[in-house]
Formats: structure tokens, sequence, C-alpha cells
């Protein structure tokens, strides 16, 4: 265990975990999010032709739920197996699941070829790609925090954050190139285009994945005999307050996101007309510039302590909530990007370089994967879900965005009493974890188990 133990304290070691886990869920992100734009631009005429506009986007968009729906089933089931059987082996099955789901998804027929079919298909394979992120995220992110210096935890928790808009950035700019193509030809192959090209990353992701040495927390916990029979009842039953803190730290960054992505992107285009070559690139800027808040923010965290990053993030998040909404709507192009770059930026990239460490350090290594992933996981179905479709609804029957600015500025006040209720987690902070504290004292085993001790 010596030479695993080590691994806890070395930069170099800790540097490669993290792009490492970085690489995997940049692909696995890619995958998830090409699905969201193709949904706000293409499915609605493709795979649900109503006759309505309005209603075409309303099924379309809320397809985009059903991944969401799923991923706390994936949380459940994915992350109670690597609390029990490690961290890596689970990564490797979630990249290629979520792999074969996104290449079939590119090979669809339409409506049109098929009839019903066709939407049934495409339901199903979005439900497999929100069960394999469920199990994902938990996993990437605990090789990175598990293999780093306790101090250092924010910041290299952060670096596997970044995979999110980086998955973006890819799929926005290839749908952005892919929009300059006729309509026709767009509607016809040109989408596919980003799925298919996921058969050949989800390669190179499996190749690196598999190389990466398993968590030295894990193994630590499997040779001492402190791993528990039902990781997730464990840490539901342990940690009920930890996991409703998660969800309502998550609900207003998880909602910014794909509230801009999915919501404004259809808005913007649909609605407004603006042209969309302008608004992906809006997004695809907003997503490059995440590069720098995602990681700044986990850095500082490990200086001044999560709970203060987190909050001044979901404050951000509610003050832009009128701003950002307006600039879309003037339709000036420099005010659209500012929107959009800035909405993204700060509203969602603040909180979420801090998620990976805040989550994770709420729970004992043997409980980790799955309490991080369900605190993860179960605000999906709302924020992902149900907000998306929330606003297009209420702007379909008011005519204005000030009701979704409204809805943004409760979420983000939600999150405010979550974070403020939570523990500072950050090693040497009030409350904190120190390096000399085992993480293991955090959770208890069931009866007929063996107890965790420092």
């Amino acid at each position: 265990m010596s030479g695993e133990t080590a691994k806890l304290d070395t930069p170099v070691s800790a540097r490669k975990i993290a792009l490492a886990s970085a690489i995997g869920t940049t692909i696995e992100w890619y995958d998830f999010l090409i699905y969201a734009t193709a949904a706000s631009l293409v499915f609605g005429k493709i795979f649900f032709p109503t006759g309505s506009a309005l209603v075409s986007s309303l099924l379309a968009v809320s397809t985009i739920g059903a991944g969401f729906l799923a991923r706390p089933l994936g949380a459940i089931v994915l992350s109670n197996y690597g609390d029990k059987v490690g961290r890596k082996s689970l990564l490797v099955g979630t990249l290629g699941a979520m792999g074969i789901a996104t290449t079939l998804i590119g090979l669809l027929p339409t409506y049109a070829q098929i009839g019903i079919w066709a939407p049934i298909l495409l339901v199903l394979l979005r439900l497999v790609q929100g069960i394999a992120v469920g199990g994902e995220w938990g996993g990437a992110v605990l090789m990175a925090i598990e293999h780093a210096p306790r101090n250092r935890r924010g910041f290299y928790g952060s670096l596997v954050q970044i995979g999110f808009p980086v998955g973006m950035a890819l799929g926005t700019f290839s749908f952005l190139l892919l929009a300059l193509l006729p309509e026709p030809h767009f509607l016809s192959w040109g989408w596919r285009i980003p799925f298919l090209v996921s058969a050949v990353l989800v390669v190179v992701g499996l190749v690196i994945r598999l190389k990466v040495t398993e968590s030295p927390e894990f193994e630590a916990s499997r040779e001492k005999g402190e791993l528990v029979k039902y990781p997730v009842w464990e840490a539901v039953r342990r940690h009920p307050k930890n996991l409703l803190i998660g969800l309502g730290a998550r609900i207003t960054e998880l909602s910014w996101i794909y509230v801009l992505t999915i919501f404004a992107l259809e808005f913007a285009t649909h609605t407004l007309h603006i042209p969309r070559t302008l608004v992906l690139a809006a997004i695809g800027i907003g997503a490059l510039l995440e590069l720098v808040t995602v990681p700044l923010c986990g850095a500082l965290s490990d200086r001044v302590g999560r709970r203060a990053i987190y909050i001044a993030g979901s404050v951000a998040a509610g003050l832009l909530a009128f701003p950002v909404f307006w600039a879309i709507a003037s339709r000036e192009g420099w005010a659209v990007v500012l929107a959009f770059t800035i909405g993204m930026a700060v509203g969602h990239g603040v909180m979420y370089g801090v998620q990976a460490s805040f989550l994770s350090e709420m729970f004992g290594a043997n409980v980790r994967y799955s309490g991080a992933s369900l605190g993860y996981q179960l605000a999906a179905p709302i924020g992902g879900g149900l907000v998306p479709v929330l606003a297009t609804w209420i702007v379909g029957v008011s005519g204005g965005t000030w009701g979704v600015s409204v809805m943004m500025i409760v979420l983000a006040l939600i999150t405010v009493v979550a974070v403020y209720f939570a523990k500072e987690t950050a090693a040497g902070k009030a409350g904190g974890t120190s390096s000399a504290h085992s993480d293991s004292t955090q959770s208890v085993s069931p009866p007929g188990e063996i107890t965790v001790t420092s």
C-alpha cells in the first residue's frame, strides 16, 4: 500500500490521473451534450413533425429530459458498483455504453422513414445516455480527487470538470460548421456527423482509461475490509442532509447551463430569428471561457473554502437572471454573445469549478462514489429536464422572458440556502477535513459489516 498511498501526495501522478479523467469526461460530455444541441435545432422537425412549431419544439426539448430523468437511476445502479468493485472499471463501462448509444442516434431513421418508431428509439437511446453519464461523473472526479494532495483537491477536481465545457465547445463548434450547410443537407445528414464521430472518440477514451491506476483510497478501503455491502443505501441512511444539500447546490448551476444551451438556443434561433451560427458561436465562446473560470474557482476554493466560492457563484447567477435575457431579446449581435458568454462563464462556471471537491468531500471513501453521484445527479431531472421545458412554455404563453428570469432567481436563492447550511469541506478551513484526518470516519457501516475507523 505504500506505493499507492504515496500517489496521494505526488503532484505529477495527480496531474496525469486528472488529465486522463478529464479526457474521458470530455468525450462522455461531448456525447451527452450534442444531443441537446441537435434537439434544439433539428429533432423537432425530423422526429416530431406535428405541424405546430411550438409543439414540435416542446416535444424535442422534452426528450432531452429523458436523459436527465435517467441520470439518478445511473447514479443509483452504477455508483453502487463503483464503491464495491472500483472506480476504474465503472468508468470504462460507462464510456463504452455512452459511445454505442450516441453512435446509434447518428444512424437513426427519421419519422418520415419509420414513423412512430423513430422518436421511440430516440428516447430509448437517450435513456442509455442518461444512465451512462449518471454513473460517469462520480468515478471521474473521484479518480482525480483521491489521487490528489488533500489541500489541492479543489484544483484537481476542477480539472476533471473542464471536461464539460470542452465537450460542449467541441460539440457546439461542430454544429456551427455544419450549420453552414444548406438547410436540406443539414436536416438530412449534416446533423448526424457529430454523433458518428463519437465512435472514434470513444475508442481513444477507452485506451486512456484502461491505462490509469485504481484510486488509492478505494484500494486502501478494500484491503482493510472497509467496503460496505450496500453503498447507495448506506449513503442515503447516513447522509440524507448532505444529499439534499447536493441537490440544492446543483439546482442553479444545472438550470443555468441548460436554460442557456437548450431553451435560449431554441428561443434565440426559432422565436427571435437570430442566426444560429451567431448563437452557436456565442455558446462555444462561453464554453471556452469556462476553461478559465472552472479551474480558477476550484483553486480558489482550496484557499478560501468551498462554501464562499459557491455562494458567490449562486448570487452572481441570480443577479444575471434579467440582464442575460434582456440582452438576448435585444437581437444585437454583441449583446447576444455577451449574454451567453457571461451567463455560462460566471452563472455556471463559478459553481461548477467547486462542485467536484465540495460534493465528494461530504462522504467517506467507502460510500463516496454513491453519495457524490446521488448528490450530483438528483437535481438533473429538475434543472436539466424540467426547467428548460418550463422556460419554453413560459415564453410560449407569456410572450416574454421575465417569468424565466424570476424562476432563475428563485433557484439561486434555493442554492444559497442549501450551501449556507453545508459544512466547509476544504482542508485546513473552518470545519474542513484536515490532511491528517481520515475521510473514512465519515461513514459508518451497517450491522454485519466492518465499521470504518481512522
